[in-house]
């Protein structure tokens, strides 16, 4: 078996699960889960309509680089939402079955063994699939953590030269799982710098890039963080985004990567070889999905609503704040996030996330604890009776 399996961390809902293990919830409240970032609004009917329209592609095998139509509708996409140049759908767009096996194969493309102690850095909350794949590459990630103390950005200069030296990767979540912090134009600034001098790899993770507040100011991508900074080429650079929580369909399976010629050229002979070419009815719905941006907008305008409800009762009890994007709340727990979260389980059904389950103990802390994610993917009357509950829950402990 391969050793690094044994380096892997139980997943946060594997966590979670041995958490409740035990735990009766109280029987008078339905669940209300807020746990885990699964839209659950529902599927634009179009988009449904689109995948049944196209089920006999499934009479045939689909080429890893997926249809010309498809990445001419993506590339189209980004050069409308970030005000950029038209990228080359054939050598810079690549669709894939959604981020996260994107964002896991990734690291195994880039990753070079060979060099002594190579390491990925990962924002510290962050998402799982970055350390493990990491770990699977052969690589050590080292951890930045983000904390309220400073807004919870990205510290580049907390890591020495010395580590830098050793980096070959860095994975960047924004807006950011959990906090939802979006990175400014200085931050994409001095990191390309960083890459520049120590030539790693900016792996930048932008699932939640639709969902904000404002439609007069959508989050800063890498890309068009990177072209203002007149890196066109988007050297040493790979976005990658999703369809899953833009369009509501996290089991279409469906986002694209988009970037450095030569780091896409490689990552398209890895994936010819992993075996993960888009099925072609997918690749119908995912063309028509990007091609609207209606149904988007009303997706948005629903979850600032429920931020709108929610928000100002959870922050009474827990110190919270509207994110820049995406649908968690990041909120600071009175006791041990865990206990927090198994008795708001068993006492009000309503299921959180411990943030401890998101970090790792780094520079003398985890940046996770005594907090929770809540995630507002649930209806509006679901997600105000939830932050009722949650309030009565804090006035009892």
């Amino acid at each position: 078996m391969n050793p690094d399996l044994a380096r892997l961390h139980p997943y946060p809902f594997e966590k979670l699960r041995q958490l409740f293990a035990g735990v009766s919830p109280a029987p008078t409240f339905a669940e209300i889960k807020l746990s885990i970032g699964e839209p659950q609004h529902a599927t634009p009917a179009f988009i449904q309509q689109a995948l049944c329209d196209n089920l006999k592609g499934l009479a045939n095998y689909p080429t890893t680089q997926g249809s010309e139509a498809l990445r001419e509708a993506i590339a189209a996409w980004i050069k409308r939402r970030f005000a950029i140049p038209a990228l080359d759908p054939a050598s810079q767009v690549l669709p894939v079955n959604g981020s996260r096996e994107a964002l896991f194969a990734f690291a195994q493309t880039v990753i070079d063994r060979r060099r002594a102690r190579p390491r990925v850095v990962c924002p510290n909350p962050f998402y799982q699939i970055y350390e493990g794949a990491a770990l699977l590459a052969g690589a050590e990630p080292v951890f930045l953590n983000t904390v309220p103390e400073n807004d919870f950005a990205l510290d580049w200069d907390s890591l020495p030269a010395t580590v830098w030296a050793e980096v070959q990767l860095v994975y960047v979540c924004s807006p950011a799982n959990p906090t939802g912090k979006v990175l400014t134009q200085a931050d994409w600034q001095a990191l390309f710098e960083l890459s520049d001098r120590h030539g790693f790899v900016i792996a930048a993770d932008e699932c939640y890039s639709e969902i904000y507040f404002d439609e007069t100011a959508p989050p800063l991508g890498a890309l068009a963080a990177a072209t203002r900074c007149g890196r066109g080429d988007f050297r040493n650079l790979m976005v990658f985004s999703s369809l899953s929580k833009r369009s509501n369909v996290p089991g279409l399976r469906s986002g694209f990567v988009a970037g450095d010629v030569a780091l896409l050229k490689k990552f398209l002979l890895y994936r010819t070889y992993h075996g993960s070419a888009m099925n072609p009815a997918v690749q119908a719905a995912s063309l028509v999905a990007w091609n609207d941006e209606a149904h988007v907008r009303a997706n948005r305008r629903l979850y600032a609503e429920k931020f709108r409800l929610v928000t100002p009762i959870i922050s009474h009890h827990l110190p919270c704040a509207l994110p820049d994007a995406g649908f968690y709340l990041w909120a600071r727990t009175p006791i041990d996030d865990a206990e927090f979260a198994r008795e708001l389980m068993r006492r009000q059904n309503v299921i959180v996330l411990p943030g401890s389950f998101l970090a790792r103990d780094a520079m003398g802390i985890n940046p996770g604890r005594n907090c929770v994610r809540i995630a507002l993917v649930a209806s509006p009357e679901e997600c105000l009776e939830a932050a009722r509950r949650i309030e009565h829950f804090c006035t009892h402990l």
